[in-house]
């Protein structure tokens, strides 16, 4: 296998857990310090695909002792300690190198296959669940009401969450756009951005040149942005309006906007919510058209 990116030597997510580990040794009861002495012993790379059932197993307690254990630790539970580790993976190693390390892990027994994906998605919508606040929900739905055009962009896959949003916005009434190319052509897509509009940005963990320029006309113009990220927050808050938070895949096993599809699916029950006239309004109209149209 590959030398993995997040190995012992340069993993500042193991140090960390390490360090907070030997804080607290003290203070942990015999069944905590089972379950860290195995979280010592894991590498990055198997750290990534633990269960909290496994981490109970091989400590011979129990899975709930294993997450009451990184909380002790500080942390929410295993999704975000996982989150932590993953932080530099997907920007240090090659995807065919991450795919096949997938591969391997997960092997070819179809019941294991379906057990790690279940298993992550479950932890992107725990650490998801917990990474919003109502506040930062209603800041973000205000924009949402608030503006005269929605503009939704995603590079990559995290287009899909994009769509979504766009998709779903436009069923309820709210004036949208998908901004679904890039380059080039994108210039096109973005000259009609003005000074009341929102321009919506999925953006997981990295800053593309397009993501540069579409802050850069936002920020020219006067319209307001929100950033959908799981990293970004920090490096560009003083570029948006309003910020949440979206999860992204530690490993691969799971789709990289399901967590960016959920929290589109938070804002637009939130946006139906405050206007349900006009959703239901544009429900009826959706399904005269639909009616129209034979379906």
């Amino acid at each position: 296998m590959e030398p993995f990116v997040t190995s012992d030597t340069d993993n500042r997510a193991l140090t960390k857990l390490r360090d907070r580990i030997a804080d607290r040794w003290n203070e942990l009861s015999k069944s905590e310090r089972a379950v860290c002495s195995v979280l010592t012993a894991m590498s990055a790379e198997r750290l990534l695909y633990a269960s909290a059932a496994e981490l109970g197993s091989q400590s011979r307690t129990s899975n709930a002792t294993a997450v009451r254990t990184l909380q002790s630790l500080g942390y929410s539970g295993l999704s975000e300690l996982k989150h932590e580790v993953a932080a530099p993976f997907s920007s240090s190693v090659a995807p065919d190198i991450r795919l096949r390390q997938r591969l391997e892990h997960v092997g070819q027994d179809l019941r294991q296959i379906q057990r790690e994906v279940w298993a992550e998605a479950e932890e992107l919508v725990q650490l998801g669940r917990g990474a919003n606040n109502d506040e930062r929900y209603s800041v973000a739905v205000n924009l949402i009401v608030h503006a005269d055009t929605v503009f939704c962009y995603g590079l990559g896959a995290s287009g899909i969450a994009s769509e979504h949003l766009a998709l779903r916005l436009r069923r309820i009434g709210v004036s949208t756009r998908r901004l679904a190319t890039d380059g080039f052509r994108l210039a096109d897509e973005v000259m009609s951005l003005g000074s009341r509009d929102l321009l919506v940005v999925f953006a997981p963990g990295r800053v593309t040149r397009d993501i540069e320029a579409l802050l850069d006309q936002a920020q020219l113009v006067g319209a307001s942005v929100l950033l959908i990220t799981d990293e970004l927050h920090e490096q560009l808050a003083p570029r948006v309006t309003a910020s949440l938070t979206a999860p992204h895949t530690p490993t691969g096993l799971t789709a990289e906007g399901l967590a960016g599809i959920l929290v589109s699916d938070v804002l637009v029950q939130a946006v139906s919510a405050v206007g349900p006239d006009t959703a239901l309004r544009s429900s009826q109209l959706l399904n005269d058209l639909r009616a129209r149209l034979g379906y």
